[in-house]
């Protein structure tokens, strides 16, 4: 797959898109931001992919309803309240878009909802009723980071960025924000992501291009194995950077902006999982000679979310027993004799199991390779030639910590 340069700009790196950020009285903490807007200048396609979780925030429900002709043009969102289990939540949600549209001069149907915070609490509507009129009329250009902030809950960094790629001879932008930082598992434990574009797409190439990127990013991330009640991934297209419109999910303007939106979710879920509450390292496993890549996906997964191998990496200790612990309680079908175990990082490379069975290797040296932020996994399957990479974070006591009193 070809590389594409990073740019600035995050979700309103492409044409026709402002953004914003401000504290609107959530979240008790008034130097967080607690209300983001994104808006186009004109209507879009639109596409989301949603939690698999069968409780479902009010926001996921509207929106999902919103959607439903593949246009869209405006995303509000609140953090410090995730909407979700309130007996008045869709009528919240509904008054959310409402709002917005009346304040940016869309139509409510047009307008994507997203809350994110402690599930259960109702969900106070005034200040976020106050705060649209100054938030919609302060919206900026530049504003992507102040949105990305203000969709912040537990996270400590922000997910800001964007791509260019070029279809039919024209620059196409992609840039998208995101949080997340726990409740994040496996088939779209991927929090809140919003991703814009200028590209011309309908929302059937749109919808295909956006899950195939979720595959193999979003849905390959796992912080604690808890699927939030509202994750979602949304993209909006507006066709402003005039490229030859791609109508089908076929045909090579269609794999270029499938592949450079895809580089953009894995430069997202990588930032997420290294984000992941209480974490000091990013964990990839990358799983290779898989039979299938069903089973390459079950493996990179099972050992990504296994307590044991977190808590291992945390410590910086080469227990290679718990990765084909792991690998063999996850489903995968391989022959654990063929199995190879190998930890890398930018101090140097370790070899530690061949053929199902540990071989000498030197802990001092696997110590100091697994104590740099980064550390992968390197899994052999020996079975064929599909592969899978998974992201995750070690196990840490301020995971505890951070979960313990969340919601007090």
């Amino acid at each position: 797959m070809a590389e594409y340069p990073y740019i600035s700009g995050g979700v309103c790196a492409a044409k026709g898109f402002k953004a914003g950020g401000v504290h609107c009285g959530i979240r008790k903490n008034v130097r967080k931001p607690d209300l983001a807007m994104i808006v186009s200048t004109v209507p879009c396609a639109a596409a989301a992919v949603y939690t698999k979780n069968l409780v479902k925030g009010a926001p996921i429900l509207v929106t999902k309803e919103n959607l439903a002709d593949g246009t869209a043009q405006a995303v509000i969102c609140n953090s410090g309240n995730a909407n979700t289990c309130n007996a008045d939540g869709v009528q919240k949600a509904m008054k959310m878009c409402w709002l917005a549209a009346d304040a940016l001069g869309v139509r409510p149907k047009d307008v994507i909802v997203a809350s994110t915070g402690v599930i259960g609490q109702v969900l106070p509507i005034e200040p976020i009723a106050a705060a649209i009129p100054g938030l919609a009329a302060s919206l900026t250009t530049h504003g992507s980071e102040d949105a990305a902030r203000a969709i912040m809950t537990t996270d400590t960094v922000i997910k800001n960025f964007a791509v260019s790629c070029t279809l039919g001879g024209k620059e196409v932008r992609i840039g998208g924000i995101a949080k997340g930082s726990g409740m994040i598992h496996p088939n779209m434990g991927t929090m809140l992501c919003f991703l814009t574009t200028d590209a011309a797409i309908s929302a059937k190439a749109l919808d295909a291009a956006l899950r195939s990127a979720v595959d193999v990013s979003f849905n390959m991330v796992s912080i604690d194995g808890d699927t939030s009640t509202n994750d979602t991934c949304a993209i909006l297209a507006n066709g402003l950077a005039e490229n030859p419109k791609i109508n089908e999910p076929e045909g090579e303007d269609y794999k270029t902006f499938t592949e450079a939106l895809t580089q953009l979710c894995v430069k997202i879920a990588r930032t997420i999982a290294k984000d992941g509450e209480g974490a000091s390292r990013l964990l990839v496993c990358e799983v290779t000679g898989a039979k299938d890549e069903e089973n390459a996906k079950k493996a990179a997964k099972g050992i990504i979310c296994s307590s044991l191998f977190k808590a291992a990496m945390f410590g910086a200790d080469a227990n290679w027993g718990r990765v084909l612990c792991a690998l063999g309680y996850c489903g995968a079908e391989t022959d654990v004799t063929k199995v190879g175990v190998s930890f890398s990082s930018k101090a140097g490379s370790v070899k530690v199991c061949e053929n199902g069975a540990g071989i000498p290797f030197s802990e001092e040296e696997a110590k100091k390779i697994l104590s740099e932020d980064e550390i992968t996994v390197h899994v052999s399957l020996g079975d064929g030639n599909a592969s899978a990479t998974a992201f995750g974070c070690d196990l840490t006591y301020d995971y505890v910590k951070i979960n313990g009193d969340y919601r007090t």
